[in-house]
């Protein structure tokens, strides 16, 4: 049978994105003086204050007025530079309390001559590849993605006036019963404005100058809806709307519920943490099953302990459209992957300073060269299986 699937996204200037962003710049900036440091960043928003707390053992210099300068820049560049919208970068009230990270952690997780670097944490990750498109994303999720990125688009080169920073999209596409998707059932996109803007002239520049270009002509139909700020008014936005959190947005960041979650967040965190470096390890694995075109798709689970270097477990489910049994597939990424967290950040080179350009619109189906877990640089091995 067919059936309805959606996902969403949320934009640059959604409070948990301003959170995941503030959260990431701290640790590029780590990262860019002492690649070897091991950050868990957490920050909150709330109304015009910022809290930046957590763990880091870095060479860098992590003062008060340090951590403040990189929270101002990350916070004007995600739009609130503006004292219309009440939160923004220059007058909010910032608190920071960032302590040494755990000896008890690092004696299991630091690299000896005794043991090779263990994981982080314990945990479980997924990565996810679906043949729906280019990127190997699902639809929905790539679609809300694109709105949202358009949306930021349209507001920053004043396409559109009279928009503010905050916002989301979601999109319904109907599968048919070959998991094709054939068209898309609706999309919601709401878009925090300033007062003086109507509620009909945000709908007429949401549909021409957002939707229209980026949902495909021939997935939209006369059944299609449209819901443009449902509520009929969205001027408070941003943290003076809603408090933001780091780590909120699992299913945004990964791929919209279509795939299973292991439950970690990404943002703040250094490579070290296999929540982060092992979802990007698998998401690298299925997507090479899948652009090998060995299966339409993928789904792959790593799971660690704490302190100990090899997966427990590696699981393979390509849903019955591999080409070969997902035994084989798994069989032969654990002889040609080594998947401890050290072999891991060397493959996909996860002590550069780069997970900032990771937070919005996903953390996957990217092409620039910079997501070293997007390349397809592996597909052959995979190939050979067919």
């Amino acid at each position: 049978m067919s059936y309805i699937f959606s996902s969403e996204s949320v934009a640059k200037g959604h409070p948990d994105k301003v959170a995941d962003y503030i959260a990431d710049s701290i640790l590029d900036a780590c990262l860019a003086v002492d690649p070897n440091s091991r950050c868990a960043i957490e920050v909150a928003l709330a109304h015009t204050s910022v809290y930046i707390f957590g763990e880091v053992t870095t060479k860098f210099d992590l003062s008060k007025d340090k951590v403040v300068e990189i929270a101002k820049e990350a916070i004007e560049f995600c739009g609130y530079n503006d004292p219309k919208f009440i939160f923004e970068a220059k007058t909010a009230e910032y608190t920071v309390n960032i302590h040494t990270q755990s000896s008890d952690i690092a004696l299991g997780v630091d690299e000896t001559s005794e043991k090779e670097q263990g994981a982080g944490d314990q945990g479980i990750m997924f990565g996810y590849a679906k043949d729906d498109t280019p990127n190997y994303l699902p639809l929905p999720i790539y679609l809300a993605h694109e709105l949202t990125k358009r949306l930021a688009l349209v507001r920053e080169q004043k396409i559109v006036l009279g928009l503010g920073p905050d916002g989301k999209s979601q999109v319904s596409v109907r599968y048919d019963t070959n998991h094709k998707p054939v068209e898309v059932t609706a999309v919601v996109l709401s878009t925090q404005h300033e007062e003086s803007k109507s509620l009909s002239e945000v709908k007429k520049d949401i549909i021409e100058h957002v939707i229209k270009p980026i949902i495909p002509a021939e997935l939209l139909t006369d059944n299609t809806k449209f819901y443009i700020n449902p509520t009929g008014r969205f001027v408070v936005g941003g943290p003076v709307g809603d408090s933001g959190l780091t780590g909120r947005k699992l299913i945004v960041d990964t791929y919209g519920g279509y795939a299973r979650h292991g439950g970690g967040a990404f943002s703040g965190k250094d490579a070290s943490k296999v929540d982060r470096s092992a979802s990007y390890m698998a998401r690298y694995l299925a997507k090479q099953v899948v652009a090998s075109t060995l299966a339409k798709t993928c789904e792959i689970q790593l799971a660690y302990a704490i302190g100990v270097a090899q997966p427990v477990s590696v699981y393979v489910n390509t849903f019955n459209t591999g080409k070969v049994s997902d035994e084989i597939i798994q069989k032969t990424i654990l002889k040609h992957f080594k998947l401890t967290p050290k072999a891991i950040i060397e493959k996909l080179g996860l002590k550069r300073p780069i997970f900032k350009y990771s937070v919005h619109n996903g953390h996957f189906g990217k092409e620039d060269d910079v997501f070293t877990w997007e390349k397809t640089d592996n597909i052959d091995i995979f190939k050979d299986l067919l």
